[in-house]
C-alpha cells in the first residue's frame, strides 16, 4: 500500500514551518490524540539523525508511549522518523519546501508496519483513522501556524 500523503501551503517561512511541525513537545496542539511529546537526548540544538522521538497518544481510554528513530534530518527541508517499539510502528517523513519567502509548502508522508496485533491492526483500522485525520491535522497545523 503506498504512504498516506497530506500536503499544504502555510503563509509561513520554511525555517519556521519545519521548526514547529518537526517539534513533538508541539505535535499535541496539531496531531488528533497526542497528548505528549519529546526528543530524547540533549535539550538544545538540532536533533541528529539517532536520536528518539517519543510520543504519547491516547488510544482506547490508555495513554501509550511510542519511540522513533530520527532517520533523516536536514532542515528547514526534510525530517523523518521510523517507529522502533510497539504493536504499530509510524514511518513518518516531512518536506518543507519555500514556495515565497513567506510561503512554504509542507508535505507529510505517513506508513505503518504492523509487529504482532498491529498486523491485523494496521490493515483493519490504523491506516484507514491516518487517512481520515491526515487532512484535519494538516489543517490544524496551517490555522496555528498563520494564526502566530
Amino acid at each position: 500500500m503506498p504512504p498516506i500523503v497530506s500536503s499544504a501551503e502555510i503563509g509561513r517561512p520554511a525555517a519556521e514551518v519545519f521548526a514547529y511541525a518537526t517539534d513533538p513537545s508541539r505535535f499535541r496542539e496539531w496531531q488528533k490524540g497526542v497528548v505528549d511529546g519529546h526528543m530524547d537526548g540533549p535539550a538544545n540544538g538540532t536533533p541528529a539523525v539517532g536520536a528518539r522521538c517519543v510520543t504519547t497518544r491516547r488510544i482506547g481510554g490508555a495513554n501509550r508511549p511510542s519511540s522513533a528513530e530520527l532517520v533523516t534530518i536536514d532542515p528547514p527541508k526534510t525530517w523523518g522518523v521510523r517507529g522502533i517499539d510497539g504493536p504499530i510502528r509510524a514511518a513518518v517523513d516531512v518536506l518543507v519546501e519555500s514556495v515565497t519567502g513567506s510561503r512554504s509548502r509542507l508535505t507529510i508522508s505517513v506508513d505503518f508496519t504492523g509487529h504482532g496485533i498491529g498486523k491485523i491492526l494496521v490493515p483493519l483500522m490504523v491506516r484507514r483513522e491516518a487517512r481520515k485525520e491526515m487532512p484535519d491535522n494538516m489543517a490544524a497545523l496551517k490555522q496555528r501556524m498563520e494564526a502566530g
